[in-house]
C-alpha cells in the first residue's frame, strides 16, 4: 500500500458525525496521516485509525447508581432489578360492573342528527385608497 498523501481519501471515525466516513487527509507526519477533514461535515481532527473514543463513564456516577438500585430492591443483584406489576388490585375492584345506559324514550329527548348552522360573523372588506 501506498504512503497517504494530502488530499487523499481514507475512512475515519469522525467525532462530530459518532461514525466512519470519508475524510481527506489534511496533513502528514512521517509517512502517516496525521489531521483529517470530514467530507460530510467538514471537521478537523486526529486521525483515529478508525476507531470510537472510550464511552465516558465515571466510576463515581455508577457506584452511585448501583447503590440507588440496590436500595430500590434490596436483596437482588445489581442489574437483575424485575419490574413490579403496576396494578396490584384486581381487574374486577377498579372497573365494577357498569349499569347499562337508558336510551331515550321519545323523539323529543334525543339528540338531533345535525347541528343548528352557526352564523359566520360577517366582514366587510375595507375599501381601496386611491393612488396618486
Amino acid at each position: 500500500m501506498r504512503e497517504p498523501r494530502l488530499g487523499d481519501d481514507i475512512d475515519d471515525f469522525c467525532v462530530r458525525c459518532k461514525r466512519i466516513m470519508n475524510h481527506a487527509v489534511v496533513s502528514v507526519i512521517n509517512a502517516a496521516p496525521a489531521k483529517v477533514r470530514c467530507r460530510t461535515c467538514h471537521s478537523d481532527h486526529d486521525y483515529r485509525h478508525e476507531q470510537a473514543p472510550p464511552p465516558k463513564v465515571d466510576a463515581r456516577k455508577q457506584a452511585l447508581f448501583a447503590e440507588v438500585l440496590a436500595k430500590v430492591a434490596p436483596g437482588s443483584p445489581v442489574g437483575a432489578v424485575e419490574p413490579e406489576p403496576f396494578l396490584e388490585d384486581s381487574a374486577e375492584e377498579i372497573l365494577p360492573d357498569e349499569e347499562p345506559v337508558e336510551e331515550a324514550s321519545t323523539e323529543e329527548e334525543a339528540l338531533p342528527d345535525e347541528a343548528p348552522p352557526v352564523p359566520a360573523a360577517k366582514h366587510k372588506p375595507k375599501p381601496k385608497k386611491a393612488k396618486r
